[in-house]
């Protein structure tokens, strides 16, 4: 004869008075470090009890009914909606949805709520992530989804930027195929074709570190703390369209600008301008360059200017300046050490004075309207002129003839006698001829220069063959570990000595 399985049970429910609870000694849960009761609070009065409190009848020594409930499983709860009640915000009497327990039932109270922790699965991260991106898709605001869950904003953008990334790498996040931490590298370019494509390339790589991916993601970008960047200003590439990628994760210095060519423009514009502000100078020519190649000046005279004379006011706040300095180190003479603050003070003079002892060189007008100037920008992206210079083909013929006869002329930077590389034809600004690596600014090629050029790849293709570049070099410098010493040696090296000045040896 076949058994009959047997039916289950659940235990039914009911509303109880709030004054007719009270926390059972059952409960397992006795720690209350990292438990917040405020917060679980201010959840429950905006959208109610979620989940019931599990209760059992209080009897007497009789084994009578007292008309009490114990609470072994929802303390946390419960001790919320008394703080409700202490607060006022609740009544003593408002009904509390509970799941009541026979009090002949064999599971023990300590039973209920040991379950009850032990039993209950944490969110998966990706289930948050997408939660709060459906919250806010149905117009709930960043700042209003970060009150509702007690976190902050920059939380709530992190979450969302997480769930942002490309759909297949959100499986494999899913299915455990990536940490978070890659996950997180990932945000830093939306672009989700580039994300797979980055993913396809190292996912089978000994180098998947986030770091790694980060990198690859930003190559064909450039940094914020570029010295084009600097030049030009975030604010000014972003109002012409720039995107600038962040990385919510960690300090990113700034960013990364996603688009070179704009920044290249903007770069070159600007210094157009600064150079059409030195043309009132009235100097022949004028040179711009991001970059002024090594001997940029050999077979240039250089113009040999006068300092220009302090003006009265000048004179004056340099006296007093000095006199300053002066008393400061002779009342503090005897100390083995100043005081921060007079070192402080004393630090500001020196600036102060400094900046008054700079003075602007004045040239003779003859030779200025012979001469020419160079734009460029220096390591930190800021704007350095270097006025004066003369190519030989300018020099007077008097000069010439004199200098090829003695054999001794002199010669700019490097000493080298030769003809200099840069061409005098240009943009003509009141009379000067502006001109970038020896062709005129803003000027359009011809036809048939532009038939005979070379077009430029498509940025899609670009990024493509710069990633297989960089795993292809990254594969040779690992197998090949004195190319690599070598490598390491050479950027040591450079950084080391390496000056913006193009006299260093």
């Amino acid at each position: 004869m076949a058994k009959v399985a047997q039916n289950v049970v659940l235990s039914p429910s009911r509303d109880i008075p709030f004054n007719k609870l009270v926390l059972s000694q059952s409960n397992v849960r006795r720690i209350k470090a990292g438990v917040s009761v405020e917060e679980l609070a201010e959840d429950i009065a905006r959208r109610g009890l979620l989940q019931g409190l599990n209760v059992r009848p209080v009897v007497d020594a009789e084994g009578v009914e007292t008309g009490m409930f114990e609470i072994p499983a929802g303390g946390r709860r419960f001790q919320a909606l008394s703080l409700l009640v202490k607060q006022k915000r609740l009544a003593k009497t408002a009904p509390i949805p509970c799941i009541v327990r026979d009090t002949a039932s064999e599971i023990l109270a300590e039973d209920d709520s040991l379950a009850e922790n032990m039993q209950r699965v944490a969110l998966h991260p990706l289930d948050q992530f997408r939660a709060f991106q459906a919250l806010r898709e149905k117009g709930q605001g960043e700042e209003a989804i970060a009150a509702a869950f007690f976190v902050t904003p920059q939380i709530v953008k992190q979450r969302l930027k997480l769930a942002s990334v490309a759909p297949a790498l959100l499986n494999v996040y899913a299915e455990d195929g990536m940490t978070l931490e890659q996950l997180m590298a990932f945000t830093v370019n939306p672009d989700h074709a580039r994300q797979v494509q980055v993913w396809d390339a190292v996912k089978n790589s000994w180098n998947k570190e986030p770091y790694a991916i980060r990198r690859m993601l930003t190559e064909t970008s450039v940094r914020a703390s570029d010295r084009r960047a600097v030049f030009v200003g975030i604010d000014a590439y972003e109002a012409a369209g720039g995107v600038v990628l962040r990385d919510l994760f960690q300090g990113d210095d700034g960013g990364w600008l996603e688009d070179p060519a704009l920044l290249d423009r903007l770069v070159t514009e600007k210094l157009q301008a600064e150079a059409e502000a030195l043309t009132s100078e009235g100097w022949k020519w004028i040179e711009v360059a991001t970059d002024l190649p090594y001997g940029y000046s050999h077979g240039l005279r250089r113009l040999a200017g006068d300092p220009a004379p302090m003006t009265d006011e000048e004179s004056a706040s340099h006296a007093t300046l000095l006199a300053e300095y002066r008393g400061l180190e002779e009342e503090y003479s005897g100390q083995d050490e100043y005081p921060e603050e007079i070192d402080a003070r004393l630090g500001q003079l020196e600036v102060a004075m400094e900046a008054l002892e700079q003075r602007p060189l004045i040239y003779d007008p003859a030779e200025i309207a012979r001469a020419g100037v160079f734009v460029t920008l220096d390591r930190d992206g800021g704007l350095v002129v270097y006025r004066g210079y003369v190519r030989p083909e300018d020099e007077p013929r008097e000069e010439t003839a004199v200098q090829n006869g003695d054999g001794a002329d002199a010669m700019g930077q490097g000493g080298d006698v030769g003809v200099s590389s840069w061409k005098p034809s240009g943009t003509y600004v009141g009379g000067t001829v502006i001109t970038s690596g020896g062709q005129p600014i803003g000027v359009e090629p011809s036809d048939d220069e532009d038939d005979g050029a070379m077009k430029p790849l498509p940025e899609r293709l670009v990024m493509e063959l710069t990633a297989h570049r960089t795993l292809a070099l990254r594969e040779a410098i690992g197998r090949s570990p004195d190319v690599a010493l070598t490598l390491l040696l050479l950027k040591l090296v450079t950084d080391t000595f390496r000056t913006s000045s193009s006299t260093g040896s």
